[in-house]
């Protein structure tokens, strides 16, 4: 079965959702995002992303005192992303409650330094965020596009022994356009041993059962449960 991952992005401390990555085309669902995880919990989740939107801008976590406030009042597996630029940044996720850490830029411009974290904290704790604007892998919150194409970038890295791959296609993201599933089947057909979560475009329920279909390990969504498109009870009954 696919692994549902309900999303929280912060800014200033509030669940919000952004459309393409844009600051400037912001929507705020909740003002208590420790509120939205409890929710999530209830509903019967086991997984969360967080994104410390915050953070990406600011190239240093800014949001872990959510991320605390989340991982002390809830039991959820929580996977935490955003700003995450030095050791220090990583052992505040972790200290904060986070089981897991999404790093994407240092991946791309200090590889060493990623990989030393991977072996350091081990392949089950490092996320490799892969996020990708006309094919090419972007970074620092989505403001600059690397050179690094997806499927070579990602060669690398399971070379050196990543596991886990989020993976937005920022065109759709907070769209509610449909998810990038010819990109996703294209990466799990190179890499069939990733554990691969795609992220952005996820309109509906049908969204996730047909990524399913398509032996996509993992999904992230956000926007389209907070907009009422999904059918928590419908998904989760198939778990």
């Amino acid at each position: 079965m696919i692994e549902l991952i309900p999303a929280i992005d912060l800014i200033e401390g509030k669940c919000v959702r952004l459309t393409k990555g844009d600051y400037d085309q912001k929507t705020i669902y909740n003002d208590n995002p420790v509120e939205v995880a409890i929710q999530f919990e209830q509903l019967g989740f086991q997984r969360l992303h967080v994104v410390d939107l915050d953070g990406a801008k600011s190239r240093h976590i800014v949001n872990e005192h959510v991320l605390r406030a989340i991982t002390s009042k809830t039991n959820l597996t929580v996977d935490f992303g955003g700003g995450i630029k030095t050791q220090d940044d990583i052992e505040k996720a972790f200290d904060a409650g986070a089981a897991m850490v999404t790093v994407g830029s240092i991946a791309v411009t200090q590889p060493e330094l990623f990989i030393a974290w991977l072996e350091r904290y081990g392949a089950e704790h490092m996320i490799l965020g892969a996020d990708v604007r006309n094919g090419l892998v972007s970074i620092n919150g989505w403001k600059e596009d690397s050179t690094q194409e997806l499927l070579p970038f990602l060669r690398f890295y399971v070379e050196h022994g990543v596991r886990n791959v989020l993976c937005t296609e920022i065109s759709k993201d907070g769209t509610l356009a449909g998810p990038a599933t010819a990109l996703y089947q294209q990466v799990m057909a190179a890499y069939p041993q990733l554990h691969l979560i795609a992220s952005g475009g996820v309109s509906s329920t049908e969204d996730i059962f047909a990524l399913e279909q398509a032996g996509i390990p993992a999904v992230v969504f956000g926007k389209a449960f907070y907009e009422g498109r999904i059918d928590t009870r419908q998904l989760l009954n198939t778990q």
